[in-house]
């Protein structure tokens, strides 16, 4: 039977997480952009109250929740802001592989610490060359007695600048593609290990973003995540478990956008009228919300598969290839609901087109996303 209802304790995490969002991300979320910071504080104490890796199993110290309440947390912070929110809940990716793959003491030293403190992980993949087509990375894993030494670069790192610790994926051939990869677990503090500058985005612009240059970076044999020839499947199921939140993310953005244009349709007037009244201003507001329940319904499905245990990459694919293009459609109608005011920082739907964008890009952009469900579809 299926069951659209939030239980009671979702109801609470929706609330507090909606407050949070309202008190603590939105006053700030105008000046975080436009200087490029992201409000630390404001992560730790999101973190104190829950609202960071809720996904952390209770015998690492976790809090336990399900795939599907994550989905309503980041939607909710997305609302607010998805920059911040995108830093705030990234920690995921760079926990899910330690979670799916970690030894029991890989997941006790790193999945404990990320549940006892408020720091951040990040997940390494993209290179200059590398970046949907994760086969085709070139950052080098050498055997080196029980150990590795890593040599390459990442770029596009979320939290880059932030992080305690990488998870790192490095190939022992790049000829082999695929079969050559494995993944690695690198503390910040480990010799050859820089970080770049922090980019200055187009949107997102709260959430830090950096390459990591990797020079004769010696990782241990306790801290090899997935042998070569191991880590592609590993990083494909890390993108099977967080794409949903992407979608959920698009939610978050498209409900801010819709209640935006809502609010000013029926005030701003033309023609002696609230321009809500002139029926191609409430068609688009309409279409806006038919987005917004379409995506909202492929991530809980998407989300519920991962409860389950339902092993279904396909419809991860969808929520988050519909949701990202449907968030870059809505904030783009947003500005023209807003016309010439919305072309400018004063009001925040321009913002949120910036924002969107990036949706249609990382974590594997919808034109890849695309071609993995045509493959799907063809394949049978």
């Amino acid at each position: 039977m299926f069951d659209f209802e939030m239980t009671e304790e979702q109801r609470a995490l929706v609330d507090t997480a909606r407050r949070f969002a309202k008190e603590r991300i939105i006053p700030i979320a105008a000046a975080c952009d436009r200087d490029s910071r992201f409000p630390r504080d404001v992560f730790e104490e999101a973190h104190k109250i829950g609202l960071v890796n809720p996904t952390l199993p209770t015998e690492y110290g976790g809090a336990g929740l399900s795939d599907v309440d994550s989905s309503l947390i980041t939607e909710e912070l997305a609302y607010g802001c998805s920059g911040i929110q995108t830093s705030m809940t990234a920690n995921t990716l760079g926990l899910t592989p330690i979670k799916l793959a970690g030894s029991e003491e890989q997941k006790k030293k790193y999945l404990g610490w990320l549940a006892s403190e408020p720091i951040f992980a990040s997940y390494a993949t993209t290179e200059p060359q590398a970046g949907s087509d994760v086969a085709g990375l070139q950052t080098k894993a050498t055997k080196d007695g029980t150990g590795w030494v890593l040599n390459g670069q990442k770029m596009w790192i979320t939290n880059a600048t932030m992080a305690s610790f990488y998870t790192i994926f490095a190939t022992e051939d790049p000829t082999k593609r695929h079969k050559g990869i494995g993944a690695f677990i690198v503390p910040r503090d480990t010799p050859g290990l820089k970080v770049g500058r922090h980019e200055d985005k187009l949107g997102q612009r709260a959430s830090d973003t950096a390459a990591v240059m990797l020079e004769d970076v010696k990782v241990p044999a306790a801290n090899v995540l997935a042998l070569p020839g191991q880590g592609f499947k590993l990083a494909m199921e890390t993108f099977n478990q967080t794409r949903p939140d992407i979608g959920a993310i698009a939610c978050g953005l498209m409900r801010r956008c819709l209640d935006e244009c809502v609010a000013y349709a029926k005030e701003r007037k033309t023609f002696g009228v609230p321009i809500g009244q002139h029926q191609l201003v409430g068609a688009m507001i309409a279409e806006m919300a038919i987005r917004i329940e379409a995506t909202s319904l492929l991530v809980r499905k998407a989300a519920w598969n991962l409860d389950k245990g339902i092993r279904n990459p396909i419809v991860s694919s969808y929520a988050k290839a519909y949701g990202a293009d449907s968030a870059m459609a809505t904030a783009v109608d947003a500005v023209q609901v807003f016309g010439g005011n919305g072309y400018v920082k004063d009001y925040p739907v321009e913002k949120l087109m910036r924002d969107a964008k990036i949706l249609q890009i990382y974590e594997g952009t919808s034109q890849i996303q695309r071609i993995v469900i045509a493959k799907h579809v063809l394949g049978g």
